[in-house]
Protein backbone atom coordinates (compact mmCIF):
# COMPACT_ATOMS: atom_id res chain seq x y z
CA UNK A 1 0.00 0.00 0.00
CA UNK A 2 0.81 3.75 -0.37
CA UNK A 3 -0.66 5.57 2.47
CA UNK A 4 -0.76 9.56 2.20
CA UNK A 5 -1.21 11.08 5.81
CA UNK A 6 -2.40 14.58 5.35
CA UNK A 7 -1.80 16.77 8.59
CA UNK A 8 1.57 14.59 9.28
CA UNK A 9 3.11 17.25 11.75
CA UNK A 10 0.01 16.98 14.42
CA UNK A 11 -0.06 14.96 17.15
CA UNK A 12 -2.09 12.43 15.73
CA UNK A 13 -0.37 12.10 12.11
CA UNK A 14 3.04 11.82 13.88
CA UNK A 15 1.42 8.79 15.74
CA UNK A 16 0.26 7.57 12.08
CA UNK A 17 3.69 8.18 10.71
CA UNK A 18 4.61 4.87 13.15
CA UNK A 19 2.08 2.99 13.16
CA UNK A 20 1.30 2.85 9.40
CA UNK A 21 4.85 2.07 8.57
CA UNK A 22 4.33 -1.56 8.59
CA UNK A 23 1.39 -1.43 6.33
CA UNK A 24 3.40 0.08 3.32
CA UNK A 25 4.89 3.42 2.06
CA UNK A 26 3.92 6.25 4.10
CA UNK A 27 3.84 9.70 2.28
CA UNK A 28 3.86 12.44 4.76
CA UNK A 29 2.37 15.79 3.89
CA UNK A 30 2.00 18.92 6.03
CA UNK A 31 0.81 22.24 5.47
CA UNK A 32 4.51 23.71 5.32
CA UNK A 33 6.23 20.73 3.72
CA UNK A 34 8.53 20.11 6.96
CA UNK A 35 8.02 17.39 9.93
CA UNK A 36 8.52 18.54 13.60
CA UNK A 37 12.05 16.98 13.17
CA UNK A 38 12.97 18.77 10.48
CA UNK A 39 12.69 16.44 7.74
CA UNK A 40 11.16 17.72 4.22
CA UNK A 41 8.19 15.72 3.66
CA UNK A 42 5.03 16.85 0.94
CA UNK A 43 3.54 19.91 1.17
CA UNK A 44 -0.41 19.78 1.12
CA UNK A 45 -2.15 22.88 2.30
CA UNK A 46 -6.14 22.29 3.15
CA UNK A 47 -6.63 25.67 3.42
CA UNK A 48 -5.95 25.59 -0.55
CA UNK A 49 -8.43 23.00 -1.25
CA UNK A 50 -8.57 23.67 -5.30
CA UNK A 51 -4.58 22.59 -4.93
CA UNK A 52 -5.13 18.61 -3.81
CA UNK A 53 -6.42 16.95 -6.45
CA UNK A 54 -2.75 17.63 -8.77
CA UNK A 55 -1.09 16.21 -5.56
CA UNK A 56 -3.49 13.59 -4.92
CA UNK A 57 -2.86 12.69 -9.06
CA UNK A 58 0.77 13.44 -8.78
CA UNK A 59 1.42 10.96 -5.07
CA UNK A 60 -1.72 8.45 -6.69
CA UNK A 61 -1.76 6.66 -3.49
CA UNK A 62 -3.50 3.86 -2.62
CA UNK A 63 -5.08 5.13 0.75
CA UNK A 64 -5.58 8.71 2.21
CA UNK A 65 -5.62 9.33 5.92
CA UNK A 66 -6.75 13.12 6.96
CA UNK A 67 -5.48 14.27 10.12
CA UNK A 68 -5.06 17.92 9.17
CA UNK A 69 -8.14 20.01 10.45
CA UNK A 70 -8.76 23.24 11.77
CA UNK A 71 -8.61 22.57 15.56
CA UNK A 72 -8.70 26.78 16.73
CA UNK A 73 -12.39 25.97 18.26
CA UNK A 74 -12.43 29.86 20.09
CA UNK A 75 -10.38 31.26 16.79
CA UNK A 76 -12.79 29.57 14.32
CA UNK A 77 -15.61 31.69 15.53
CA UNK A 78 -14.27 34.73 14.32
CA UNK A 79 -12.39 32.74 11.12
CA UNK A 80 -15.45 30.79 9.83
CA UNK A 81 -13.92 30.63 6.27
CA UNK A 82 -10.80 29.42 7.13
CA UNK A 83 -12.70 26.51 9.50
CA UNK A 84 -14.71 25.61 6.97
CA UNK A 85 -12.21 25.26 3.72
CA UNK A 86 -9.88 23.36 5.61
CA UNK A 87 -12.95 21.12 7.60
CA UNK A 88 -15.45 20.52 4.89
CA UNK A 89 -14.33 22.14 1.44
CA UNK A 90 -10.50 20.12 1.37
CA UNK A 91 -11.86 16.86 3.11
CA UNK A 92 -14.87 17.11 0.27
CA UNK A 93 -11.79 17.72 -2.05
CA UNK A 94 -10.32 14.20 -1.18
CA UNK A 95 -12.78 12.31 -0.70
CA UNK A 96 -14.28 12.96 -4.58
CA UNK A 97 -10.36 12.15 -6.22
CA UNK A 98 -10.54 9.18 -3.77
CA UNK A 99 -14.30 8.07 -4.73
CA UNK A 100 -13.42 8.07 -8.32
CA UNK A 101 -9.93 6.39 -7.79
CA UNK A 102 -11.50 3.48 -5.45
CA UNK A 103 -9.15 5.10 -3.26
CA UNK A 104 -10.25 4.58 0.91
CA UNK A 105 -10.64 7.67 2.86
CA UNK A 106 -10.12 7.88 6.45
CA UNK A 107 -11.26 10.94 8.25
CA UNK A 108 -11.73 12.26 11.34
CA UNK A 109 -14.11 14.20 13.07
CA UNK A 110 -15.00 14.81 17.26
CA UNK A 111 -17.73 14.92 19.66
CA UNK A 112 -18.83 18.73 18.69
CA UNK A 113 -20.62 17.89 16.21
CA UNK A 114 -23.63 16.77 19.23
CA UNK A 115 -24.60 19.44 21.46
CA UNK A 116 -23.38 18.02 24.70
CA UNK A 117 -27.32 17.93 26.53
CA UNK A 118 -26.83 14.07 26.57
CA UNK A 119 -26.37 12.00 29.52
CA UNK A 120 -25.75 8.37 27.81
CA UNK A 121 -23.00 8.05 25.74
CA UNK A 122 -23.62 9.07 22.06
CA UNK A 123 -23.86 6.20 18.96
CA UNK A 124 -23.04 7.09 15.25
CA UNK A 125 -26.86 7.71 14.79
CA UNK A 126 -27.79 9.81 17.32
CA UNK A 127 -28.53 13.53 15.67
CA UNK A 128 -26.11 15.86 15.67
CA UNK A 129 -26.63 19.41 16.70
CA UNK A 130 -23.07 21.31 16.70
CA UNK A 131 -22.82 24.17 18.94
CA UNK A 132 -20.43 26.41 17.46
CA UNK A 133 -18.53 26.60 14.04
CA UNK A 134 -15.83 24.49 14.96
CA UNK A 135 -18.29 21.49 15.20
CA UNK A 136 -20.59 22.89 12.32
CA UNK A 137 -17.56 22.57 9.70
CA UNK A 138 -16.77 19.28 10.78
CA UNK A 139 -20.32 18.08 10.58
CA UNK A 140 -20.22 19.35 6.87
CA UNK A 141 -16.85 17.49 6.35
CA UNK A 142 -18.82 14.22 7.42
CA UNK A 143 -21.68 14.96 5.14
CA UNK A 144 -19.41 15.91 2.15
CA UNK A 145 -17.17 12.80 2.35
CA UNK A 146 -19.98 10.57 2.90
CA UNK A 147 -22.11 12.38 -0.39
CA UNK A 148 -18.54 11.78 -2.46
CA UNK A 149 -19.87 7.86 -2.68
CA UNK A 150 -16.71 6.11 -2.26
CA UNK A 151 -15.31 3.86 0.88
CA UNK A 152 -14.97 6.23 3.72
CA UNK A 153 -14.27 5.75 6.99
CA UNK A 154 -14.80 8.31 9.50
CA UNK A 155 -13.59 8.10 12.50
CA UNK A 156 -15.37 10.27 15.74
CA UNK A 157 -13.09 10.83 18.70
CA UNK A 158 -12.78 13.17 21.11
CA UNK A 159 -10.39 14.87 23.98
CA UNK A 160 -7.14 13.65 22.42
CA UNK A 161 -3.36 13.84 23.66
CA UNK A 162 -0.40 12.77 23.18
CA UNK A 163 2.83 12.92 24.78
CA UNK A 164 4.42 15.67 22.03
CA UNK A 165 2.24 18.74 20.41
CA UNK A 166 -0.17 20.90 22.12
CA UNK A 167 -3.08 19.37 24.55
CA UNK A 168 -4.18 19.20 27.89
CA UNK A 169 -1.75 16.98 29.05
CA UNK A 170 1.32 18.56 28.28
CA UNK A 171 -0.56 22.25 29.36
CA UNK A 172 -0.87 20.64 33.05
CA UNK A 173 2.46 18.46 33.22
CA UNK A 174 3.73 22.72 32.11
CA UNK A 175 1.34 24.28 35.11
CA UNK A 176 2.10 21.32 37.56
CA UNK A 177 5.58 22.18 37.38
CA UNK A 178 5.02 26.11 38.19
CA UNK A 179 2.17 25.86 40.12
CA UNK A 180 0.65 24.45 43.15
CA UNK A 181 -2.56 25.13 42.52
CA UNK A 182 -4.59 24.91 39.41
CA UNK A 183 -8.26 25.41 38.94
CA UNK A 184 -9.78 23.16 36.10
CA UNK A 185 -13.58 22.80 34.86
CA UNK A 186 -15.35 19.98 36.33
CA UNK A 187 -18.50 19.73 34.70
CA UNK A 188 -17.99 18.67 31.00
CA UNK A 189 -17.43 14.88 31.11
CA UNK A 190 -15.73 13.02 28.33
CA UNK A 191 -13.10 10.81 27.72
CA UNK A 192 -9.44 11.36 27.30
CA UNK A 193 -7.95 9.70 24.09
CA UNK A 194 -4.67 8.81 23.51
CA UNK A 195 -3.68 10.12 19.49
CA UNK A 196 -1.48 6.68 19.24
CA UNK A 197 -4.65 4.53 20.22
CA UNK A 198 -6.05 6.50 17.27
CA UNK A 199 -3.40 5.39 15.21
CA UNK A 200 -3.25 2.03 16.36
CA UNK A 201 -6.84 1.22 16.09
CA UNK A 202 -6.33 2.82 12.18
CA UNK A 203 -3.99 0.28 11.42
CA UNK A 204 -5.93 -2.13 12.51
CA UNK A 205 -8.71 -0.94 10.20
CA UNK A 206 -7.28 -0.86 6.94
CA UNK A 207 -5.90 -4.24 7.47
CA UNK A 208 -8.74 -5.81 7.80
CA UNK A 209 -9.31 -7.56 4.80
CA UNK A 210 -13.44 -6.58 4.65
CA UNK A 211 -13.90 -3.23 3.30
CA UNK A 212 -16.44 -1.62 5.43
CA UNK A 213 -17.85 2.09 4.65
CA UNK A 214 -19.12 4.66 7.40
CA UNK A 215 -19.10 6.46 10.75
CA UNK A 216 -17.17 4.99 13.79
CA UNK A 217 -16.91 6.33 17.11
CA UNK A 218 -13.07 6.01 18.62
CA UNK A 219 -12.19 6.78 22.10
CA UNK A 220 -10.33 5.22 24.77
CA UNK A 221 -13.23 3.49 27.20
CA UNK A 222 -14.53 5.48 30.41
CA UNK A 223 -15.31 8.56 30.89
CA UNK A 224 -14.17 11.51 33.60
CA UNK A 225 -13.96 15.79 33.97
CA UNK A 226 -11.46 17.82 33.06
CA UNK A 227 -10.55 17.98 36.40
CA UNK A 228 -11.11 14.46 37.19
CA UNK A 229 -8.23 14.45 34.12
CA UNK A 230 -6.16 17.00 35.62
CA UNK A 231 -6.45 14.98 39.08
CA UNK A 232 -5.36 11.65 36.93
CA UNK A 233 -2.86 13.30 34.68
CA UNK A 234 -0.93 14.58 37.83
CA UNK A 235 -0.95 11.44 40.57
CA UNK A 236 0.44 9.47 37.53
CA UNK A 237 3.14 12.17 36.77
CA UNK A 238 4.69 11.75 40.58
CA UNK A 239 3.86 8.00 40.21
CA UNK A 240 6.41 7.93 36.88
CA UNK A 241 8.53 10.72 38.42
CA UNK A 242 7.55 13.41 35.95
CA UNK A 243 6.45 15.86 38.48
CA UNK A 244 7.97 15.69 42.34
CA UNK A 245 4.33 16.62 43.38
CA UNK A 246 1.08 17.01 43.41
CA UNK A 247 -0.57 20.29 43.00
CA UNK A 248 -3.81 20.94 44.35
CA UNK A 249 -6.74 20.73 41.78
CA UNK A 250 -9.57 22.99 42.54
CA UNK A 251 -12.57 22.40 40.21
CA UNK A 252 -14.56 25.25 38.81
CA UNK A 253 -17.87 25.24 36.61
CA UNK A 254 -17.59 25.57 32.73
CA UNK A 255 -19.07 29.51 33.54
CA UNK A 256 -16.00 30.30 35.83
CA UNK A 257 -13.74 29.91 33.02
CA UNK A 258 -15.47 31.31 29.90
CA UNK A 259 -14.76 31.05 26.21
CA UNK A 260 -15.65 32.08 22.98
CA UNK A 261 -17.11 28.91 21.65
CA UNK A 262 -19.24 27.17 23.33
CA UNK A 263 -18.28 23.58 24.73
CA UNK A 264 -20.27 20.28 24.69
CA UNK A 265 -21.09 19.59 28.25
CA UNK A 266 -21.37 16.05 27.49
CA UNK A 267 -18.64 14.14 25.17
CA UNK A 268 -18.89 10.84 25.83
CA UNK A 269 -18.87 8.74 22.78
CA UNK A 270 -19.92 5.04 22.49
CA UNK A 271 -17.62 3.10 20.78
CA UNK A 272 -19.60 -0.37 20.97
CA UNK A 273 -19.83 -0.50 16.66
CA UNK A 274 -16.47 -0.04 16.49
CA UNK A 275 -15.57 -2.97 18.28
CA UNK A 276 -18.05 -4.96 17.07
CA UNK A 277 -17.10 -4.54 13.42
CA UNK A 278 -13.19 -4.27 13.98
CA UNK A 279 -12.64 -6.78 16.46
CA UNK A 280 -11.01 -3.94 18.25
CA UNK A 281 -10.49 -3.79 22.15
CA UNK A 282 -10.33 -0.20 23.76
CA UNK A 283 -8.70 0.19 26.84
CA UNK A 284 -10.05 2.27 29.73
CA UNK A 285 -8.77 6.46 29.80
CA UNK A 286 -6.56 5.52 33.11
CA UNK A 287 -4.54 2.90 31.09
CA UNK A 288 -4.44 5.34 28.22
CA UNK A 289 -2.62 7.78 30.20
CA UNK A 290 -0.11 5.61 32.12
CA UNK A 291 0.97 4.89 28.71
CA UNK A 292 1.30 7.99 27.80
CA UNK A 293 2.99 9.35 30.72
CA UNK A 294 5.38 6.26 30.20
CA UNK A 295 6.89 7.78 26.92
CA UNK A 296 6.66 11.84 28.79
CA UNK A 297 8.96 9.69 31.41
CA UNK A 298 11.34 8.16 28.78
CA UNK A 299 11.79 12.02 27.20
Amino acid sequence: MTLLVLGAAGQLGTELLRALAPLGQVIAATRSGVLPDGRACEQADLDQPDGLPALLDRLNPTAVINAAAYTAVDQAEQDADAAFRVNAQAPGEIARWCAAHAVPFVHYSTDYVFDGQGSTPYNEDAPTAPLGVYGRSKRDGEDVVRAAGGRHLIFRTAWVYASHGKNFLRTMLRLGAQRDHVRVVADQIGTPTPAGLIADITAQVLRNPTPLSGTWHLTASGQTSWHGFAQAIFEEAVKQGVLVKVPAVEPITTAQYPTPAQRPAWSVLDSRRLQQDFGVTLPSWKEGLAQVMAEVARH
